[in-house]
């Protein structure tokens, strides 16, 4: 499909389609570039905060999964739980919620066409790209946490620190609890995260670059209820996670989800942030202030960005990363609040 659309959103991930979705609701004519058959699976703790499940609501998508309840801390003999005050989040496989976006999509009549951008020309008045025919008032890029127009842009920030790595598997066994469970250990966390009635999903987030079996050994405890026989999913892998970018926006084009800069796994925001800075992006498009978007972005992800980069700061300070489950359970109001501030 050629022609001049309003948005051309180059990426069908979580962040491309809740974009592609609230153009369509804004009247915007929009069209959706994404090479992969959908669903979409990717390395991801698939846990959906209350705030990524109110945004999902609000866009009229059911996603099936298990509810949570809060977030448990776990470090040895060590625990501290913060329950979620303002409704439940949801543990939803990520091909779930992909199928569930994907399909609200086209039922919005926005094309979904198998191809993959990776450069894009630019002027005053809008956006092409070589060699497909497509052209554009806007191109939003949404394609992903290394993302390719990012970096042919000049956008891409070096980053410093250990790079962090995550890891993800399933397993057919009941879910035995409500909460998602995050095990610290000396080097990883491993996120448990309810899925279903007989299926629970484990994430690592870790920075040694060791194989998933091997690390999850270093949970005795946690190892003792995933048994190797009750893996039903292959190991799936992504990072480094820590990518940064310049600025959201860049002449006609404009950043989204993990593609606009991520920190970290470790507070499981990010589908939650990608609906968030869909909306805002949408917005700021229909309205014609899209220069406000960054300030918009910033404004929107600032207490996550803050607390995120705090956690991970400490947790990559050998003083400190021990000290992180005892000082929360030692000071379980403040660890709700800080739960409770990003969900």
């Amino acid at each position: 499909m050629s022609g001049n659309h309003d948005l051309l959103i180059a990426g069908g991930g979580p962040a491309g389609l809740a974009t592609a979705l609230h153009a369509a609701r804004a009247g915007l004519d929009t069209v959706v570039a994404e090479p992969r058959q959908a669903p979409v699976d990717k390395a991801c703790g698939e846990g959906l905060m209350p705030s990524a499940v109110r945004a999902l609501t609000a866009l009229g998508l059911r996603v099936p999964g298990h509810p949570i309840t809060g977030i448990r801390y776990i470090q040895g003999p060590r625990r501290v739980q913060a329950p979620f005050r303002h409704g439940p989040g949801l543990g939803a496989r990520r091909t779930s919620l992909h199928s569930a976006l994907h399909q609200a999509v086209l039922d919005a009549g926005v094309p979904v066409l198998p191809l993959r951008v990776k450069e894009v020309r630019q002027n005053s008045t809008g956006v092409t790209v070589p060699g497909t025919g497509l052209s554009a008032r806007w191109l939003v890029a949404a394609d992903g946490l290394h993302s390719p127009l990012r970096r042919s842009l000049g956008l891409e920030v070096k980053t410093q620190g250990a790079p962090r790595y995550g890891l993800r598997q399933h397993y057919a066994v009941l879910p035995w609890s409500p909460y998602v469970e995050v095990h610290w250990g000396a080097h990883t966390e491993a996120y448990v995260t309810p899925l279903g009635p007989t299926l629970v999903g484990v994430a690592l987030l870790t920075t040694r670059r060791s194989p998933f079996t091997t690390q999850l050994e270093s949970f005795p405890e946690l190892a003792a209820r995933l048994p190797p026989e009750a893996a039903v999913t292959s190991v799936r892998g992504a990072g480094p996670l820590r990518q940064r970018a310049r600025t959201r926006t860049h002449g006609r084009v404009l950043l989204v989800g993990d593609a606009a800069g991520y920190i970290d796994a470790l507070t499981g925001e990010g589908v939650s942030l990608a609906l968030t800075g869909a909306r805002a992006l949408v917005d700021n498009v229909r309205r014609g202030t899209p220069s406000r978007y960054e300030a918009d972005w910033n404004r929107a992800t600032r207490r996550h960005r803050i607390l995120t980069e705090l956690l991970v700061r400490a947790r990559q300070q050998p003083a400190l990363a021990p000290h992180i489950v005892p000082t929360a359970a030692r000071l379980p109001r403040l660890f709700a609040s800080a739960v409770n501030a990003l969900a």
